[in-house]
This record gives structure tokens, C-alpha cells and sequence, in this order.
């Protein structure tokens, strides 16, 4: 029999904040945390901007010797474990820690490093290369450091699926809870590609805005005049608790995660398919999973990433699952005030979703100005709005086709 799976605590770093609560304040109050970046100089790049974490000083938070040996997306991953565990309290009451097992993914792991130490054998030789640097580039290696830290011996793994890894992290992880593999897991993503190598390539396939004399107008999602979309850094952790774990020990219940789907277009590395099918079909797995027909739907955080290609297929996807009711939802697309966090944006944007389904306030979709006919649903442009909010739906996407759902609900004892 499956379990009833809920969360029971969260946190996170992001562009718009450092923890859960100053992120939900500018979100609600449409800030942007995209800007000029300031990590290193960026004029030879056609993008010049990005969404950079803030004020986060890692040998403060970690020590000196512990943030040398960890990439910053290991930094980031730990920041928002921390957060998480101690929001929820989970390791205060003599768990079974080999019951409580860690998925966390990215899109891309430890790229600073490797980068970094490529540039040290090219310049000093082979013998100078850190013996750290295997370690740090991998991408499991934020699961494993938690573990560590934590001494959590239940399952632990990355998930990969490109920008679709938060969502397929928190998704794997709520299955293995119902299954009863775990007792709790943290589950999110990380990630810290904000580097000129990674602008570069997205520059030359055409999928970044380049509006430098406007960082804060550029992510544009759905809006008709939206260039690419705006890459940022940071991670998102929620803590997925079996619900009788949750209640035995007298853990605050945030939400109850009710539905998952996952699938693959099958059709392009990079370019989602026209039609949004691969889109329905994780989103119709979600709704089947949940067992909840498409009127249940009160919100839904959209990938939304403000490329062409996207926001039209997904908004497609959107009204084939959901039919008339579509038109009902209110939809609004984070990234417009965040950028796109790639492996953490998933469980950033579920995170958003819970806040949503607590507070009853729908975050905007910012800088939405002129319609474009092909994306015509409610996008809640440029104010956040409250709402009666009991189901809410969040999509992710990524390179290679991937796309993942999750369904969430306010938790309501039965």
C-alpha cells in the first residue's frame, strides 16, 4: 500500500534570496535578482548578466579549509540541506538514520572545478592538478557530502535530467518514501553554472537574452517579445517525509506531494517538441499519479523559461492536459524574477509551490507586457495575487527532451 508522502521542511539560496524567507518576500513582491554579474568581467560575452547568489561567503559558512574542498555547487547543496534539516527538526528525535536517505542533482556538478583545474595543467603540469578535483566535479558528490555531514545512510543518489533535475530529484524521492525505501529524504537540486564557459555555449545556440541595458527586464516569460532565457546559480532542498514518520514525531506539515510524472519527447537534444507532447504526457502521468481529474487544478508554476520555443510549446502542453480549465489556472513563471537555476530550478519552483499552497498568494510572472497570441492563458502578469490554492502543478524541462511534474496539495488530515 502506498504511503501518504508530505514535506516537512525546505530550504534555499537563490538569487533572490538566502533562505526561504527572504526568497518567498521577493518573490511575492516581484523583485528580480537578475543583474550585471559581478564574479568575474563579463564584457567579452554577448550575455552579460546573470542570476548570482548574494552575500554568500562560503569560508564563513563552511570554514576555509572545508569551502576549498568543495565546488560551489556542493556549497550551495549543503546551504540549503542545513536549512532544510533544521526548519524541520528531523534529526532532533533519535530517527533511524538509515531510514533517511539524500537525492540531490545538477545539471552540470562541479564545472568550476574542472575548469579551474584544466587551466592548472595546462599552465603548471599534471603533478600540480588538486587531488580534490575528482571529488568535486562529480555530480553526486552534494548527495554523498550530506550524507556525511549527517551521517543519513538510507538511499542516496544524484539525478541528472538537465533543467528537469529538481522536479525528477524531488519526484524519485517521493516515490521511494511511498514505497516505504525510506522514512525521509532530502530531495532537490543544485546548481552553479554562472561561469563564462557555460554563457558561451548557451550564447551560441541562441537561448540566452542579451538584453544588457536591461538585466532585470530580461527574463520575460510568455511575453511576446521574450529573446532567451537568463541563466542563474543556487539550490533547493525540501524534506520528503512519509506522513505517519511526520506525524510520530510531531513535524510541521508544509504539504502533501500527490502526484509525479516524468517522460522524454524523443525527438531533439535541444529544441522541445512543437506540439508539447512529451510535456502532456509528464503532466498527465502526474495527474494519474495523484489521481486527480484537471479541474482540481487551481495553479500551476510553469517552466517558463521566456525562450521562443518553450513558453509556446508548454502553454500548448498546458491546455491539452487540462482542457477549458486551463484557462482557469492562474500560471505564472518564477524564473521571470530568479533566472533559470538549470538542476535547482525544479525544486526551487515545487518549493514556491508549497509557500503558494500555505499562503494562499500566487507569485507574478514579471515583465510580462505585450501578449503573444500563441501563449494566452492567465499568467499572472506583474503583481502577485491571493488565491484559494488546495492543488498546485509545477513543470520542469530540460536538454534531451526530459520533462518532469509534480503535484502538490494542501495537507489535509483525512
Amino acid at each position: 500500500m502506498s504511503k501518504r508522502v508530505v514535506i516537512t521542511g525546505m530550504g534555499a539560496i537563490t538569487p533572490v534570496g538566502n533562505d526561504v524567507p527572504s526568497t518567498w518576500e521577493s518573490l511575492k513582491a516581484g523583485r528580480s535578482g537578475i543583474a550585471r554579474i559581478t564574479r568575474f568581467d563579463p564584457s567579452d560575452l554577448a550575455t552579460q548578466f546573470a542570476g548570482e547568489v548574494k552575500d554568500f561567503d562560503p569560508a564563513e559558512r563552511f570554514g576555509r579549509k572545508a569551502a576549498r574542498r568543495m565546488d560551489r555547487v556542493t556549497q550551495f547543496a549543503m546551504e540549503a540541506c542545513h536549512q532544510a534539516i533544521a526548519s524541520s527538526q528531523l534529526l532532533e528525535n533519535g530517527v533511524n538514520r538509515d531510514r533517511i536517505g539524500v537525492v540531490i542533482g545538477s545539471g552540470i556538478g562541479g564545472i568550476g572545478t574542472l575548469l579551474k583545474q584544466y587551466d592548472v595543467l595546462k599552465s603548471r603540469g599534471p603533478r600540480r592538478v588538486s587531488p580534490f578535483l575528482i571529488p568535486m566535479m562529480l555530480p553526486d558528490t552534494s548527495a554523498a557530502e550530506v550524507a556525511i555531514e549527517y551521517g543519513l545512510r538510507g538511499p542516496n543518489m544524484a539525478v541528472v535530467t538537465a533543467c528537469a533535475t529538481g522536479t525528477n530529484a524531488l519526484g524519485e524521492a517521493f516515490e521511494m518514501v511511498a514505497r516505504s525505501a525510506a522514512d525521509a529524504i532530502l530531495a532537490g537540486g543544485s546548481d552553479a553554472g554562472v561561469l563564462p564557459i557555460s554563457i558561451a555555449g548557451f550564447n551560441v545556440m541562441g537561448a540566452l537574452s542579451t538584453r544588457n541595458d536591461d538585466p532585470a527586464g530580461a527574463c520575460r516569460p510568455f511575453d511576446a517579445d521574450r529573446d532567451g532565457f537568463v541563466i542563474s546559480e543556487g539550490a533547493a532542498v525540501l524534506i520528503v517525509e512519509d506522513l505517519d514518520h511526520a506525524l510520530a514525531r510531531g513535524a510541521t506539515i508544509h504539504a502533501e506531494i500527490v502526484g509525479y510524472g516524468t517522460s522524454v519527447d524523443a525527438n531533439h537534444m535541444a529544441a522541445p517538441l512543437e506540439t508539447g507532447d512529451g510535456a502532456r504526457l509528464a503532466m498527465q502521468n502526474a495527474l494519474d499519479r495523484a489521481g486527480l481529474e484537471p479541474e482540481a487544478v487551481d495553479y500551476l508554476n510553469a517552466h517558463g523559461t521566456s525562450t521562443r520555443l518553450n513558453d509556446v510549446a508548454e502553454t500548448r502542453a498546458i491546455k491539452t492536459v487540462l482542457g477549458e480549465h486551463a484557462y482557469d489556472v492562474a500560471v505564472s513563471s518564477t524564473k521571470s524574477m530568479t533566472g533559470h537555476l538549470l538542476g535547482g530550478a525544479g525544486a526551487l519552483e515545487a518549493l514556491i509551490c508549497v509557500k503558494v499552497l500555505e499562503d494562499g498568494i500566487i507569485p507574478p510572472t514579471i515583465n510580462y507586457e505585450t501578449p503573444d497570441p500563441d501563449c494566452d492563458l492567465d499568467y499572472v502578469p506583474n503583481e502577485a495575487r491571493r488565491a484559494d490554492v488546495r492543488v498546485a502543478m509545477s513543470n520542469s524541462f530540460g536538454f534531451g527532451g526530459h520533462n518532469a511534474c509534480v503535484v502538490l496539495r494542501r495537507y489535509e488530515p483525512v
